[in-house]
């Protein structure tokens, strides 16, 4: 467990639009001809709304590799992903906060912030819930820890929220997180013992896997319901192994399968990985072959011996 410093919510700032349209142009000045667009979300941009005071900007780019060494010269910190692929997180404290939010366009986050965003401006009782939320949060002890996240009690509090107002507001894409929030780990211990260790009559083996380097951990969303599960595990040589990819029955039969190995492949070009193996079972042959897996040898750095009841394949990425 640990300890964060104090979070501080403070009363709606009029000028906080104002602040993000000054700090919009500055991004889209070094940014230049790579920049498509500009977003103010999050809390400061709900008129009313209660919020720490730094400014949530999203900026939709043509190629977000490109935007880390501009970015730096205007004081702003790249930090990576956290729990959504392909997003490129930058922050800075010093001076205006930021929280500068830079994806590709059409990842499914950048209509998600701006469904939520709107929604609040157009609901009053919702947005004073919301902060009626926040204030809540802010006297339970657990939301100033952080337990096996690199995220608050307070942040992990108010997911159940904002999946309520997705859901309400129709929002319905596609996306693939990290597991993080505690319902994300439950599904995924949900999905993988239901599918692969209860017909095998045993628990679950490999939970150790949850807090590896070497492991990475999806979950699939469609809307707010989590519909699917992906265990990668990343191997010497830039390769990787499909441990598990299970959609959960009652979502089969709609193409969902191969959007979520698409999604993970495509993050794992972003870090470098240039094969994707696995050991299908007999019954999936068709649904690899689709994707464009063939058959090659599975070769487990491990010294594991191959599956004598799967079939192993692999596709160059």
């Amino acid at each position: 467990m640990k300890q964060t410093k104090k979070i501080v919510v403070t009363p709606y700032c009029p000028e906080w639009p104002k602040i993000f349209e000054e700090e919009a142009s500055k991004i889209k000045t070094v940014l230049g001809n790579n920049c498509i667009a500009i977003h103010h979300v999050g809390s400061t941009a709900v008129p009313g709304l209660a919020a720490k005071p730094v400014i949530d900007i999203i900026t939709v780019v043509k190629n977000a590799k490109d935007t880390i060494h501009p970015l730096e010269t205007l004081g702003f910190t790249y930090k990576g992903e956290y729990n959504i692929p392909m997003r490129f997180y930058f922050n800075r404290s010093e001076g205006v906060a930021v929280n500068l939010h830079v994806y590709e366009e059409g990842h499914p986050e950048i209509e998600l912030n701006l469904v939520f965003r709107d929604y609040l401006r157009n609901h009053p009782n919702a947005r004073d819930e919301y902060a009626r939320l926040k204030e809540d949060l802010l006297k339970e002890k657990s939301s100033y820890e952080k337990n096996n996240s690199p995220f608050t009690g307070y942040n992990l509090g108010k997911d159940a929220f904002i999946q309520k107002i997705l859901k309400a507001a129709h929002f319905n894409r596609i996306r693939i997180l990290k597991c993080t929030h505690y319902a994300e780990w439950e599904a995924a211990k949900r999905l993988r013992q239901k599918y692969f260790f209860d017909p095998l009559s045993i628990a679950d083996p490999y939970t150790w896997t949850f807090d590896h380097k070497e492991h990475a951990h999806f979950i699939l969303y469609q809307g707010v319901d989590i519909i699917g599960y992906a265990h990668i595990q990343f191997w010497p040589e830039h390769r990787a192994a499909l441990r598990i990819m299970v959609i959960d029955e009652p979502f089969r039969q709609k193409g969902l399968g191969s959007q979520f190995l698409q999604l993970c492949e495509q993050w794992l070009k972003t870090q470098g990985v240039r094969s994707l193996h696995d050991e299908a079972r007999p019954d999936a042959i068709p649904f690899y072959h689709k994707n464009g897996y063939v058959e090659m040898p599975f070769a487990d750095p491990s010294g594991q011996p191959p599956s004598p009841h799967d079939v192993a394949m692999g596709k160059s990425l």
